[in-house]
C-alpha cells in the first residue's frame, strides 16, 4: 500500500527475488495518475513477467477476496497515527494481517558516510536544511551528492536511476513541477542529484562520485539508507504533530540531531511546546534552532495589491498547512488582499481543493503535464493584480503566467550554538580529518542507552563546549 515512493523501495528491497512471497498488487493513493499503471517487468524482477498491477487503495477490499491475499504491507508516510490504524482495521477485517517495514530491513548500508536529513511532517523546511548542509559540507572540502527521496510519476522504465546536473537533464526527464522543486536548488548551485525508483543501483552511482552522500528526504518518511548523521526537523508552528503523524514520530525517536525550524515566525509557546516534546521523546539528540527568513525579489510590487499565493502543493495537502511562505510575505509586505482562488480552479485543482482543505491560496500542483495546464488555466482565471510564487521551483520556467509575479525565497539560518556546523563537526569528525568512515564510537559510561535496534552513537555534548 503506497504512494510510488516508500511501496516500491520496500518492494525492491525486501520482496524482489523472494521465493517465499508473491506480491499480488501495489495500491495507491496521495498521488494522482498512479493507479491503472504497472511496476515494469524490467524493474519487479524475473519472478513477474508481466509486471505488478497498481490498482487504487480503495480496491483493497475486493481484491483480497478475488486473489485470496493473505498480508498487506503499509507503505506511504505523512498521515496521522489514527489513519494508520483505521488503515490496519480495514485489512485486518477483510483478513489481512498488516505490516509495517521498518528501517532494519528497509535501509540499505552505504559504503560513504551518509548525512539524512528527515522531518516530523511535509513543509517543515527539509530542502533549505540540505541546502545549507550542502555549504557547510563543501566549505569543510567534502565532496557531496544529494540522493533526493522518489517521485517516479513518469515512465518507471527510464526513471529506474537518474542523474542530474544541469537544466537540461530536468527537461530531458520530463520532470514535474514537484521533481524541479527539489532538484533545481541544488542544480543551480553545482550539485549533482540522484533520484529514481531502484535505490540500490542509485546508491551505487551516487558512490562512485561522494565522499558524502546527503539523503533529501520527502514528506516524513525515514531514510532509504542507514544515516551516519540523522537530522530531523520539527515545525512549532504544528505543535503535538510532531508525536501524532506516521512516521515522523519514528523519525523524532531515531534523529542524532533535531532541528526546530521557523522560530522566527512561529508562536513562543509553539516553540517551547516542541522543544519539551523533543527532549521527551529522544533526550540524547542535540537541539538546533533555526529561521527560515522570508525574501521576495520586489517587495514594494506586494503593498496595496490582490495577490494570488501559489505555495508548495505537498506542504498544503499532505501537510495538512493552511498557509505557508506566501502567506507570510504577503502579510508582511503589505498586501492588501489574498484572492481566493476556488472559485476559479480548473479540472484536477478543483478536484485538489474538494480533498484537502489549503485555506486561501493555490496549491502548486504539477504531478504531469494536465494538471500543470490546469494550474495555469486556475492562474489566468483569478482576478488577481499579482502573482506571489512561493515554491522552491521558480514557476514561470514551466508554466506561463498571465499576469505580474513576484518569488518567494528562504535559506536556512541557525540561531545560536549548537549549529549544523557543530553536528557536522561531532558526528562526522573521523571523515572531517580526513578518514573514509564514521564508525560509531562507544557510548560513554552513564550515558542513557540508545533506543532498541540502534547502534550506539557518540555523546552529545554540551553547548557551548565546557
Amino acid at each position: 500500500m503506497g504512494a510510488a515512493g516508500r511501496d516500491f523501495h520496500n518492494f525492491n528491497v525486501f520482496f524482489r527475488g523472494n521465493p517465499d512471497f508473491e506480491v499480488v498488487a501495489f495500491t495507491a493513493t496521495q498521488i494522482p495518475d498512479i493507479a491503472g499503471r504497472a511496476y515494469p517487468p524490467e524493474l519487479a524482477g524475473p519472478q513477474y513477467p508481466r509486471g505488478i498491477p497498481i490498482v487504487p487503495e480503495e480496491d483493497l477490499p475486493a481484491l483480497a477476496r478475488e486473489r485470496g491475499v493473505e498480508r498487506a504491507v503499509f507503505a506511504y508516510s505523512d498521515v496521522s497515527h489514527a489513519h494508520v490504524m483505521h488503515t490496519a482495521s480495514l485489512c485486518l477485517a477483510n483478513g489481512l494481517d498488516f505490516w509495517i517495514l521498518g528501517p532494519e530491513t528497509t535501509m540499505l548500508r552505504a559504503p560513504r558516510p551518509v548525512v539524512a536529513v528527515t522531518a516530523v511532517r511535509t513543509g517543515v523546511g527539509k530542502s533549505q536544511t540540505t541546502r545549507r548542509l550542502v555549504d557547510l559540507l563543501r566549505e569543510r572540502g567534502v565532496g557531496v551528492v544529494v540522493v533526493r527521496h522518489p517521485m517516479p510519476y513518469g515512465d518507471l522504465r527510464t526513471q529506474a536511476v537518474q542523474r542530474f546536473a544541469t537544466y537540461e537533464d530536468l527537461d530531458r526527464h520530463n520532470t514535474t513541477i514537484e521533481e524541479r522543486e527539489e532538484y533545481e536548488p541544488h542544480i543551480r548551485r553545482g550539485v549533482v542529484v540522484y533520484a529514481g525508483v531502484d535505490y540500490a543501483a542509485i546508491l551505487e552511482r551516487a558512490a562512485e562520485e561522494a565522499d558524502v552522500i546527503l539523503w533529501d528526504g520527502g514528506n516524513n518518511d525515514f531514510p532509504f539508507y542507514r544515516p551516519d548523521l540523522h537530522l530531523v526537523l520539527v515545525d512549532p508552528h504544528r505543535p503535538g504533530h510532531e508525536t501524532a503523524y506516521h512516521p515522523g514520530e519514528a523519525n523524532l525517536r531515531m534523529a542524532d540531531v533535531v532541528v526546530i525550524n521557523k522560530v522566527d515566525t512561529a508562536r513562543p509557546e509553539g516553540v517551547e511546546s516542541v522543544r519539551k516534546a523533543a527532549h521527551r521523546v529522544n533526550p540524547r539528540a542535540m537541539v538546533i534552532e533555526a529561521a527560515s527568513p522570508i525574501t521576495v525579489e520586489d517587495p514594494g510590487a506586494v503593498r496595496g495589491r490582490r495577490v494570488l499565493v501559489i505555495e508548495d502543493g505537498p506542504t498544503l495537502t499532505h501537510g495538512g498547512m493552511t498557509y505557508g511562505a506566501g502567506v507570510i510575505a504577503a502579510r508582511k509586505f503589505g498586501a492588501v488582499e489574498l484572492v481566493d482562488p476556488r472559485p476559479y480552479a480548473v479540472g484536477s485543482i478543483r478536484d485538489t481543493y474538494s480533498r484537502y482543505e489549503v485555506g486561501t491560496l493555490l496549491p502548486a500542483m504539477g504531478y504531469g503535464p494536465s494538471q500543470m495546464k490546469d494550474l495555469e488555466a486556475t492562474v489566468a482565471a483569478t482576478p488577481a493584480d499579482l502573482v506571489i510564487i512561493a515554491t522552491p521551483v521558480d514557476l514561470r520556467r514551466v508554466i506561463r503566467l498571465d499576469k505580474p509575479s513576484v518569488r518567494v525565497s528562504y535559506e536556512l539560518e541557525e540561531i545560536g550554538r549548537p549549529d549544523l556546523g557543530d553536528a557536522l563537526d561531532h558526528y562526522l569528525v573521523d571523515l572531517l580529518e580526513g578518514k573514509t568512515t564514521t564508525a560509531p564510537r562507544p557510548v560513554p559510561e552513564g550515558a542513557a542507552v540508545q533506543p532498541p535496534g540502534r547502534p550506539p552513537g557518540p555523546e552529545v555534548p554540551t553547548w557551548p563546549p565546557g
